[in-house]
């Protein structure tokens, strides 16, 4: 059964309720036979990684960046993982109070380097989500659990 890890960073409501839609999503019945992990960015682990299939990552936009929790799962599972992942799918979401560039530049540069390929739209929200954001995060969920189960 393939496994689709997500790895997020959910230190406020609005990144809870962006994390929250992102399960929901994957986790959909109409969604069968994937496999759904879910890892605070500061536990998980190249084991994680090499066990999935494909990834949805989630953080906040820290001072122009990922967060600082995010950054560490990058560091840990960069070189375990680099070679054995490459071409694996994965989509991803960020949060910020006003700007998301920074966050959003990093996250595309680390999973380049990795190989890995992005399988759907990058969810990016300032200030508080709205309901279409919440939506987009949903399916962005869906999206990247359907593409496993093909």
């Amino acid at each position: 059964m393939p496994t689709l890890l997500i790895v997020h960073h959910t230190p406020s409501p609005n990144c809870q309720a962006m994390f929250e839609a992102v399960v929901s999503g994957a986790t959909a019945p109409e969604i069968e036979g994937v496999r759904v992990v879910r890892r605070a960015a500061l536990s998980a682990t190249a084991a994680d990684v090499l066990d999935a299939d494909g990834f949805l990552l989630g953080t906040p936009a820290n001072l122009g960046y990922m967060s600082g929790a995010l950054k560490h799962f990058f560091d840990q599972i960069y070189y375990p993982c680099l070679d054995t992942t490459k071409g694996r799918p994965f989509g991803y979401y960020v949060h910020g109070g006003n700007d998301v560039t920074g966050a959003v530049r990093g996250i595309e540069s680390v999973t380049t380097g990795l190989g890995w390929r992005r399988a759907a739209e990058a969810v990016t929200v300032t200030g508080e989500p709205d309901k279409a954001a919440l939506e987009r995060c949903w399916e962005l969920g869906a999206t990247i659990a359907a593409g496993l189960a093909d």
